[in-house]
C-alpha cells in the first residue's frame, strides 16, 4: 500500500485468540474511536462517517474477524477501495503460535470460531490459511505467545500512544536461535559469528545488557564492522520501507541463547539507529531462560 497524504486509520486483525479485544480496548483507552466485529465491506462506510462528523483520521480503527463471509476476498477489495479513494489503511495482525492458541481456547472453554465438529487444532489450521494473504500485506505483525494482556496493552500503546511522527517505527527485539525465531520479524540478523560469551566463565551468568560482556562482544574482530555496514544497510531498507508506505519494521537479532551476544548487538543498533533519528524501541525476548 501506498502511504497516502492524508492521515490513515487502523485496522485489528488476526488469530481468533491472539489478543484483538486487548488491543482494541487498549486503543479506546487512548482515546480512539474503536469499532468491534465489523464487516469488511462497511470500512469504506466507516471512513465516510468518521469524516461526516469530523473525527480524526488517525484515531478511528475497525476490528476485523474471519467470521466475516469469504474474509480475505472482501478485506483485500475493501482495502483497495479505501486507497483508491484517497484513505489509507494501517493493517494491525496480531500473531500467536498453535499451542498458545489452544492453551487459551480451552482456559475459556470455547470452540474456535473455524471448529465445527472437527479438532480445535484444525480450526486454528483452517484459520491460518484463510489469514495467509492478509498476514503478508500487514503494516505490523504482534506475536502475542508470550505476551499477557498487560504486556499487549504496553505494545499497543508504544505503537499508537504517542504523537503521530512521520517515519518508519522500529522494534529490535533479541533472541535465541535455541528457541525459535520471533514469527513477527521482518528482518533477522545472526551474530553467532562472535565468539560466545557464556564459554568466559566470569561474563556466563551476566547477559548483555552488562558492561564486561557488552566490551567483551564489541571488541571482537568483525563487530564494528558489522554494525557500520548493518547501519548503513538499514537506513536503505528504512526508505525502502518508508517510501512503499510502511510504518513499522521489527528487526530480530540473535545467537544461540539469546542472552550475550544479540543482547548488546541489538541494544547498539538502537542506539545507532536512534541516533539516525529513527523511532526505536528495543526488547529481549529470552534473556533470563537460561
Amino acid at each position: 500500500m501506498n502511504q497516502p497524504s492524508d492521515p490513515a486509520f487502523v485496522l485489528v486483525t488476526g488469530m481468533s485468540g491472539a489478543g484483538r479485544s486487548t488491543a482494541a480496548k487498549a486503543l479506546e483507552d487512548l482515546g480512539w474511536f474503536v469499532i468491534d466485529n465489523l464487516p469488511p465491506g462497511l470500512l469504506f462506510s466507516l471512513a465516510e462517517e468518521a469524516g461526516r462528523v469530523k473525527l480524526a483520521a488517525d484515531k478511528v480503527a475497525a476490528v476485523v474477524d474471519v467470521r466475516s463471509l469469504a474474509f480475505t476476498s472482501d478485506l483485500n477489495a475493501a482495502i483497495e477501495e479505501l486507497d483508491g479513494r484517497g484513505v489509507g489503511v494501517r493493517v494491525v495482525f496480531l500473531e500467536a503460535s498453535d499451542d498458545a492458541l489452544v492453551r487459551r481456547f480451552e482456559n475459556v472453554r470455547r470452540p474456535h470460531p473455524l471448529q465445527a465438529d472437527g479438532r480445535l487444532v484444525d480450526g486454528i489450521d483452517r484459520e491460518r490459511g484463510i489469514l495467509r494473504e492478509v498476514r503478508a500485506n500487514a503494516d505490523l505483525v504482534i506475536d502475542t505467545s508470550k505476551l499477557n494482556v498487560h504486556e499487549l496493552r504496553s505494545k499497543i500503546v508504544s505503537f499508537f500512544g504517542g504523537e503521530d511522527r512521520p517515519g518508519l517505527k522500529v522494534n529490535i527485539v533479541s533472541f535465541g536461535y535455541k528457541y525459535g525465531l520471533p514469527v513477527d520479524a521482518d528482518l533477522v540478523v545472526d551474530c553467532r559469528f562472535l565468539p560466545n560469551p557464556h564459554w568466559v566463565p566470569e561474563l556466563r551468568p551476566m547477559s548483555g545488557l552488562d558492561g564486561p560482556v557488552r566490551e567483551y562482544v564489541l571488541g571482537q574482530p568483525g563487530a564494528k564492522e558489522f554494525l557500520d555496514g548493518y547501519e548503513e544497510l538499514f537506513g536503505v531498507v528504512a526508505a525502502g520501507y518508508t517510501r512503499e508506505g510502511k510504518s513499522y519494521a521489527t528487526l530480530a537479532v540473535g545467537c544461540t541463547g539469546g542472552r550475550h551476544r544479540s543482547v548488546a548487538m541489538a541494544e547498539q543498533l538502537g542506539g545507532r539507529l536512534r541516533e539516525r533519528g529513527m523511532e526505536v524501541q528495543v526488547s529481549h525476548r529470552d534473556v533470563g531462560r537460561e
